[in-house]
């Protein structure tokens, strides 16, 4: 069980979960003395107001909390961060409001990144059912904090070689196979633009591929673009850019915990896992603005830009995802600041050629309350992608600059199938607790594939 949830409690304390709207209703599950202390606090079930009722001891005995318009899906992680120690149980809350939601964002604001912290503190803990709706929300949880740990951490201990790691267990705990191509192998084994990135660094590239082999169901294919550290190459970032690039590797941590999900739950595919693994570094040897590089699919590349890397590892990954001509290929990149500047942090854009596709995502988005934004694939801004003299270029400049990621993506592809995240995989403060990773589609990606394997 996550660390968060128990499915069992001798002794909880109540919870009371209120929107504007119920709040204002005659009746509900308080007492008129309770009703009329929340009333005394100036309780009208805004988003994030709580209040605490204590017993005749002056302990806590129930807690009253607001939804405000009930459109936050994780608006109840603004309690479960400030709550202390202890059990919990929600008694009361609207008839539309889902217990996945009360789950989803109790284990988001009790999550602690405590790995290098001598003194750790337990979270509050909820009461979820026993059985396979208690474990199945306990195992959603446990994909979106293992995603949030590889986030946070950083590429000291995060590098290729440890994401490598990461995976070989993952694949031990499932009965899984795993493939690694490293260092100058890529370059006999045709993944060179993955080879280019990561070849500066002292830990060398690799293209990792995990085979979760079920004969006889359909293929899934998930990428992940897994740089481990962005300087930004020779186009090299600034310190407030590069301030915290250890999140670059935040899609492969997204489709990692996505892989894990589909094993644990047995979900019935034959799944590959494609992470192309590198820290974009500078030495003597680093790819250079003006270099002209080959790809896996044939195409030659002219690097426009060398803090545009992580479409040119996922170039490779997706040409290979494309080969066995799976049923769905399904990447996560932290791809571009411009995909920020259009929807900020909490939205997550995503690109698909498939309207059926397209619309099932944006169903599971509503089903999760784990947001989805989708963009177009406009195929006129291919022209921004030109090279006078290679195939194409790696980046299309600052205007539309996730769309012109998405098309030089989908110049790798050779199926409509296809879904593109371009995430953020972080979040500023927000819910009382300090920055730091988040998932940004995975809980949505997973309701999807459910309702469409499940």
């Amino acid at each position: 069980m996550h660390t968060a949830f128990t499915a069992s409690a001798r002794h909880c304390i109540e919870i009371h979960l209120f929107t504007g709207e119920t709040w204002s209703a005659s009746e509900n599950e308080l007492s008129d003395a309770e009703r009329a202390f929340a009333v005394s606090q100036t309780f009208k079930a805004k988003a994030g107001q709580t209040v605490i009722l204590p017993d005749a001891q002056g302990a806590m005995r129930k807690v009253i909390f607001g939804l405000g318009d009930g459109g936050d899906a994780l608006a109840v992680a603004a309690l479960s961060a400030r709550l202390p120690e202890g059990d919990y149980e929600i008694k009361g809350a609207p008839e539309d409001w889902p217990l996945d939601w009360s789950a989803a964002g109790w284990a988001d604001g009790a999550y602690r990144f405590s790995r290098y912290l001598k003194k750790n503190s337990s979270p509050p803990r909820l009461l979820v059912p026993a059985g396979k709706t208690g474990q199945a929300l306990s195992q959603e949880a446990e994909a979106v904090t293992l995603a949030r740990d590889l986030i946070n951490t950083p590429a000291s201990d995060m590098g290729p070689d440890r994401m490598e790691a990461v995976i070989q267990d993952l694949a031990a705990a499932h009965g899984a196979s795993v493939t690694v191509i490293r260092g100058d192998d890529l370059l006999d084994q045709n993944y060179p633009l993955v080879h280019a990135v990561g070849r500066a660094a002292d830990t060398v590239p690799r293209f990792i591929e995990l085979d979760w082999d079920k004969q006889g169901d359909p293929e899934l294919a998930l990428v992940g673009k897994g740089v481990a550290f962005d300087s930004g190459g020779l186009n090299i970032k600034t310190g407030d850019f590069m301030r915290i690039m250890k999140k670059d590797m935040g899609g492969a941590a997204h489709a990692i915990a996505l892989a894990s999900l589909v094993m644990t739950e047995k979900l019935p595919v034959h799944l590959k896992l494609y992470i192309p693994a590198v820290e974009n570094a500078i030495s003597g040897n680093a790819f250079r603005p003006g270099d002209i590089l080959p790809s896996r699919k044939g195409l030659m590349v002219e690097i426009d830009n060398t803090d545009a890397e992580g479409r040119l590892i996922l170039a490779d990954a997706l040409t290979r995802a494309s080969e066995s001509r799976p049923d769905l290929i399904l990447d996560f990149a932290t791809l571009t600041g411009a995909a920020r500047i259009a929807l900020g942090p909490d939205l997550a854009p995503f690109y698909c050629d498939d309207d059926e596709l397209a619309d099932a995502l944006t169903a599971a988005a509503a089903s999760a309350g784990d947001p989805v934004w989708r963009m177009p694939l406009w195929m006129p801004y291919v022209e921004e992608l030109k090279s006078p003299i290679a195939d194409l270029v790696n980046s299309g400049g600052r205007m539309a600059g996730s769309i012109t990621a998405a098309l030089f993506l989908k110049q790798f592809l050779d199926q409509e199938r296809w879904l593109h995240f371009d995430v953020w995989g972080w979040r500023n403060r927000r819910y009382g607790r300090p920055a730091g990773a988040a998932a940004c589609g995975l809980r949505t990606s997973w309701e999807m594939l459910k309702a469409r394997y499940g």
